[in-house]
């Protein structure tokens, strides 16, 4: 690196107090109740999904103690949209963790953030560098790319001994004093989600660009480097979709492991013959099967087939429960069903 350059990380502390994002709800606060619902809800979601539920969760549950004692399918049924449920389960979990254990208080080592349901290395150094100014690296999305592109680091992520060489050289990147701490670790996200972004990095506009290999070398795309693809699957679900004339729907609690765990949806089968053998034969004629839609999951596309079946008041439908046009909408649901609830 040219004498002339400062450091790595006091040009990242610098552009981060001038330029980096200061108006996200979550930051400008050392509170780690809200430093970490933000890390939770941020992972594998974009910040524009995440403002409206992270504003309803804080006014549901202004703080931890609040979370600890709700009930889990308020939770879920705040949480129902976002995707990745599994977040929101362990986020529950973690909370009660936090009173029980730690009699309400966040600890403030990475190693003790650890031990809390749902915080893995990553979310326990933002925690920790955030709010109680540790000296530690965060490696998510985002600061992979930065630090690949800018240190020129080729090496195949797929392989978790190539990440522990990553983590590293992420510790080598942090500035000398932890009062910069904050600044950096928000320094560092906000430039891979705003410049040095996936497609159409804006390099010429990166503080760090000018000791940056991949800029040097006009191969940003290249980085980071992931050979291992995920395998994508495919099932096909039918919902009997049942409601009645007041408006209420027929909804069954998924089990507590598998896709959609603890949410509500309706009554699920492999085909339409399943649908079927579950009605008296003098339902099966007003079964409207609608044309299929395809919801998408992070390893798995599922194609969901309505079978809609209106009745003229409630009746048992076997496992599960009735709920009114009133009660329905404050379950856990997924994303599908909720869409077809609303449009029904």
């Amino acid at each position: 690196m040219s004498k002339a350059l400062s450091p790595f990380a006091v040009r990242l502390v610098q552009w981060q107090r001038q330029h980096g994002r200061h108006d996200l709800p979550w930051q400008n606060t050392r509170d780690p109740y809200r430093v970490w619902l933000s890390e939770i809800m941020l992972q594998q979601t974009q910040v524009v999904t995440v403002m409206g539920y992270y504003q309803r969760f804080l006014t549901a549950f202004p703080d931890v103690q609040a979370l600890a004692a709700a009930h889990l399918d308020q939770v879920l049924g705040l949480w129902s949209g976002l995707g990745y449920y599994s977040r929101a389960r362990n986020l529950h979990a973690c909370a009660q963790q936090v009173v029980s254990e730690f009699a309400g208080v966040f600890p403030q080592s990475v190693e003790q953030l650890q031990t809390l349901k749902g915080i893995g290395p990553s979310t326990a150094a933002a925690i920790a560098s955030l709010c109680f100014e540790q000296r530690v690296a965060i490696l998510d999305g985002n600061v992979k790319r930065v630090l690949t592109r800018h240190q020129g680091f080729a090496l195949d992520l797929s392989s978790s001994a190539n990440e522990k060489k990553l983590w590293e050289l992420a510790k080598l990147c942090l500035p000398a004093t932890d009062l910069d701490m904050p600044s950096y670790t928000q320094g560092i996200m906000d430039l891979g989600a705003t410049l040095c972004t996936r497609t159409a990095p804006q390099c010429q506009r990166c503080p760090v660009h000018a000791d940056c290999v991949a800029f040097a070398t006009g191969n940003p795309a290249d980085y980071p480097v992931k050979t291992r693809k995920i395998k994508r699957s495919a099932e096909s679900l039918w919902l009997l979709c049942a409601t009645t004339l007041q408006g209420d729907v027929w909804l069954r609690q998924r089990p507590p492991t598998g896709v959609w765990a603890g949410l509500y949806t309706q009554p699920i089968f492999e085909g339409e013959d399943g649908v079927l053998s579950t009605l008296p034969q003098k339902w099966r004629h007003q079964l409207h099967v609608q044309t299929a839609f395809t919801h998408v999951l992070t390893h798995k596309d599922l194609h969901i087939h309505a079978c809609r079946l209106s009745l003229p008041k409630r009746m048992d439908l076997g496992e599960g429960t009735w709920f009114s046009a009133n009660d329905w909408p404050a379950l856990g649901l997924p994303a599908p069903v909720r869409k077809l609830l609303e449009h029904g």
